[in-house]
């Protein structure tokens, strides 16, 4: 094999010349479920010419991007935010006229890459620019309240006929050396306590900053190697608490986003409430047997990286196959099913949907137990047109599983496919790996009524998937509606979409706008209201109408950014979405697709002569464990050409507008033979799980004589009741063995097991509580027979 050029394994190694960005200052602010962030960037032109420095870097999907300045010459600027094609003009004829000039917009193909420009910075000049955005925290399933800073951006795959992907075309250097530095500050505040605070990184101890424990901060420790997202978990004393934050308008003489007046009848001039519900469901619910289940994998090249930088980290397409076995098993008896591949191409393991019996499920294993990353790039609106134009079952409701590292370049024709198709299924996405797109993981769910999940660091992808089937199978809440009880001078404007679907104990978040004058000290009261099987439930919220004016417009911000990003992937007036897009922007302050912050430094005191060097910010190449070939593939469909006649110098501003000259060229799929992975020993858990049969039983094996520790002859000399057939017996010891063992990973076969103890119970009858007694003896524990329903 001829050696690797020196661009190989998403590394485009930049030209040698000296890197304009600094550092990157972060201090975050967080109070109870709402993080309000400043990150600093600073600059500094070591070279002898005038540069352009030109900065990609992703953001979360739910980051509303409210304010942007630059310090340059001892002066501060506040950018103004403009229709996006304006503000591109008014930066253009600011560096035609060798003034300094900063652009921050929103990529136009996905909601969670920006861009940040630094145009004609002469040299030896320094330059600070500060971006703030405000966004809402989501609480894991363990209580956690995640707050995570994005540092990893892949390149994105392209498809046919897309321009290439504004990921694919900036510089990459090897993690260790990247020419700038991270700092992080967060300070969390929370009125219920905060019990601890964990993090993916090295970070400085937790300091409690009040006596009640209701304040703390941490630092991100120094030496951060941009190999991961910094991932902060705050464990509060209290979480699952519904709740109604009300935000006092700005007035008329306030500023919109502190620059300007605010107009009568924007977004920003009447109070805004925060909704947040907690929706449970009568205890005892039983579970739907009906459904068809879809599970939509990534099989690119990419799925051979590793899930974490660990030397034994598993391959993620390896992590994804255990996880589909899972659910292969834990799917109910009666059921439809089928599993497509993607990558460049894509295949279905069955030409339509097949009935769940042992033998599709045995026949569904094998050929995942086979499956690879060798197809290539990552085309996911292909198989999923297949998937839609392939007709359903009235009486097994459709349910869509998507896993990816979601690295893909046309986002939001992948989300509008999935919203068009809303009413005939639901989707639960999983986003693989660091660097994972937000904006198309969460996207698609919202899309259609379903949930979303990120498996980052060491996280196990198991138990996270186990959680979205559980939601699946619960039966769909229906007629679901706000019902506000207010004064007759206010009136509630729902801002945000009342949820199209709700799942037990998962928070739904709604905003509206209160108009109207608030009498004394009146109250106000709203009533989410859905009907589950057959029973009527609410859930109220009582909360105050007067309130006092807020320092920061932190919930109008919140509530300008859901309702734009709900316009930008509407379809029924598209004219009218983009008129109340542009609108709800430049009113609030929140960048859209449709508009960007942009500063001129109108007093400057040295003007450039000519158009400045282009200066990429280069990021660094996330290759974790990724085999040689893999790499080879990255290589050639992601990097720019490294050729002699091709230098970033070259890359200058053109006086004709901001162009990016972009290659159409796609490069055909090579043959990826994956290197081996390390092999390790299958655990004990999986090696059960995959020996159970689809009813829920287990037959006496070898396999599950070694799971056990217990060797056949003894299994069978141990049966209580010699009449009744041995699964019986094996079945009953395998659920004892479950609850005895694994414990802690119960998320992951609470389903299946389920499955075991109602075939058991029909088959063994009054005899049952014999088998468990028995069992217990045998395994030398003391599993309660209520485990068995007893």
């Amino acid at each position: 094999m001829p050696p690797f050029p020196p661009c190989c394994g998403l590394i485009i190694v930049a030209s040698r010349q000296p890197v304009p960005l600094q550092g990157i200052w972060v201090d975050v602010q967080v109070k109870g479920f709402v993080a309000d962030v400043s990150a600093t960037l600073k600059y500094k032109n070591k070279e002898e010419k005038a540069v352009e420095a030109v900065f990609v870097f992703p953001m979360d999907e739910d980051s509303a991007v409210y304010s942007f300045e630059a310090t340059i010459e001892g002066k501060t600027i506040v950018a103004d935010l403009q229709e996006k094609e304006q503000a591109h003009k008014t930066y253009d004829e600011a560096i035609r006229q060798g003034k300094q000039a900063f652009l921050l917009e929103e990529d136009e193909s996905s909601a969670d890459i920006f861009s940040c420009s630094v145009g004609n910075l002469p040299p030896g000049q320094e330059a600070e620019v500060t971006l703030k955005y405000v966004r809402e925290l989501p609480v894991e399933a363990d209580g956690a309240v995640r707050f995570v800073l994005p540092a990893v951006l892949n390149p994105r795959y392209t498809p046919k006929d897309h321009d290439v992907s504004i990921t694919a075309t900036r510089p990459q250097v090897p993690i260790g050396e990247i020419p700038y530095t991270l700092s992080l500050n967060a300070q969390f505040q929370s009125a219920y306590g905060i019990a601890k605070i964990e993090s993916n990184c090295n970070i400085t101890p937790l300091e409690y900053t009040d006596s009640d424990r209701t304040s703390a901060k941490v630092s991100l420790a120094e030496g951060h190697k941009f190999e991961r997202d910094v991932e902060l978990l705050a464990y509060y004393m209290d979480v699952n608490k519904p709740s109604v934050t009300v935000e006092a308008g700005l007035g008329a003489t306030d500023a919109a986003h502190e620059s300007g007046p605010t107009p009568s009848g924007s977004i920003m001039a009447e109070s805004v409430a925060m909704l947040s519900f907690y929706p449970s469901f009568p205890a005892g619910q039983e579970q739907s047997n009906c459904g068809e289940f879809i599970f939509l994998v990534d099989r690119s090249g990419s799925m051979q990286c590793s899930m974490n930088s660990e030397s034994n980290a598993p391959q993620r397409i390896q992590s994804a196959r255990e996880t589909l076995v899972l659910l292969l098993k834990s799917l109910p008896l009666g059921c439809y099913f089928n599993i497509y591949g993607f990558g460049s191409h894509f295949e279905a393991f069955f030409p339509e949907s097949v009935e769940y019996t042992q033998q599709s499920m045995e026949e569904a294993v094998k050929k995942v137990n086979v499956m690879d990353a060798r197809f290539g790039g990552t085309e996911i609106l292909q198989p999923l047109k297949k998937i839609y134009q392939t007709a359903g079952r009235a009486e097994h409701p459709r349910q869509l599983f998507v896993f990816t590292d979601g690295e893909v370049g046309n986002t939001k024709q992948v989300i509008n496919k999935v919203q068009r198709n809303s009413k005939k299924h639901r989707c639960f996405t999983f986003g693989i790996g660091e660097g994972a797109s937000t904006s198309l993981i969460k996207g698609m769910a919202r899309a259609g009524s379903g949930t979303f999940e990120f498996i980052t660091g060491k996280d196990r992808m198991q138990p996270k998937v186990l959680r979205a089937l559980k939601c699946s199978l619960q039966p769909s809440v229906k007629d679901i509606s706000l019902k506000w009880t207010l004064p007759s001078s206010v009136e509630a404007i729902v801002l945000s979409k009342v949820p199209t679907a709700i799942f037990h104990g998962q928070r739904s978040i709604v905003y509206a706008q209160l108009k109207g004058k608030v009498e004394n000290e009146a109250d106000g009261q709203v009533c989410l209201q859905y009907k589950f099987k057959d029973e009527i439930i609410k859930n109220d919220l009582r909360f105050p109408l007067k309130v006092q004016n807020a320092e920061r417009p932190t919930i109008h911000r919140l509530a300008a950014k859901t309702l734009i990003s709900e316009l930008d992937h509407g379809t029924e007036s598209p004219s009218e979405d983009v008129k109340k897009i542009l609108e709800t922007s430049l009113q609030s302050g929140v960048v859209s697709s449709l508009t960007a912050y942009v500063a001129v430094n109108k007093d400057t005191k040295t003007h450039v002569e000519g158009p400045p060097m282009r200066r990429d910010v280069p990021a660094p190449a996330f290759t974790m464990a990724c085999s040689a070939p893999m790499q080879q593939m990255a290589c050639a469909r992601f990097c720019m050409p490294q050729t002699s006649d091709f230098d970033r110098d070259d890359m200058i501003y053109e006086h004709g507008g901001r162009s990016s000259k972009r290659r159409k060229a796609q490069i055909e799929d090579e043959e990826i033979i994956p290197s081996s992975p390390v092999q390790k020993e299958t655990p004990a858990l999986v090696r059960l799980i995959t020996v159970q049969n689809a009813d829920g039983s287990w037959k006496l094996t070898p396999e599950i004589s070694a799971v056990l520790g217990i060797s056949e002859a003894d299994i069978k000399t141990g049966n209580p009741d010699q009449n009744v057939e041995v699964s019986v017996w094996v079945t009953v010891l395998a659920v004892i063995w479950l609850h005895t063992t694994c414990v802690d990973q119960r998320e992951e076969w609470e389903l299946l097991e389920r499955k075991a103890v109602s075939w058991v119970k029909a088959k063994a009858g009054s005899f049952l509580g014999e088998f468990v007694r028995a069992g217990n003896e045998l395994l030398n524990s003391s599993v309660e027979q209520k485990v068995f329903g007893l």
